[in-house]
């Protein structure tokens, strides 16, 4: 259970840096993407990542005994990665209001990586 919490929080970590990354083009280039031939095929990949991360860790987490981890974050988290997914794109959104959402991602995704990681370590 942990390897596959591992392996996909560190996906949608990355893919929270490839958020960011695209919101910085967008706002650089004021480029737009096609919603249908660009956009939804990557939301639904993250999408498809996200909701297995959220089923398990909402298996997992009840019996970790973790400190700073809690089911509302997993949950918040989770929504928010399926909201900056798409909004990434869009050089209009808010930039404090996103900024503000990808960093707290980061962070929750960043503690529950450091939270398994000590879990396995103490096994």
């Amino acid at each position: 259970m942990t390897d596959e919490i591992l392996e996909l929080t560190e996906k949608l970590f990355h893919y929270n840096e490839l958020f960011l990354k695209n919101y910085h083009e967008g706002r650089e280039t004021g480029l737009t993407h096609d919603f249908y031939s660009e956009i939804k095929p990557f939301a639904d990949e993250v999408k498809e990542i996200n909701d297995k991360w959220n089923r398990a860790m909402k298996k997992w987490l009840p019996t970790a005994n973790t400190l700073h981890l809690h089911l509302t974050q997993i949950d918040t988290t989770s929504s928010h990665i399926d909201q900056i997914s798409v909004q990434s794109f869009f050089p209009e959104t808010s930039k404090s209001r996103f900024l503000n959402t990808q960093r707290s991602v980061e962070f929750v995704l960043a503690e529950v990586i450091k939270e398994v990681k000590n879990k396995k370590r103490c096994r």
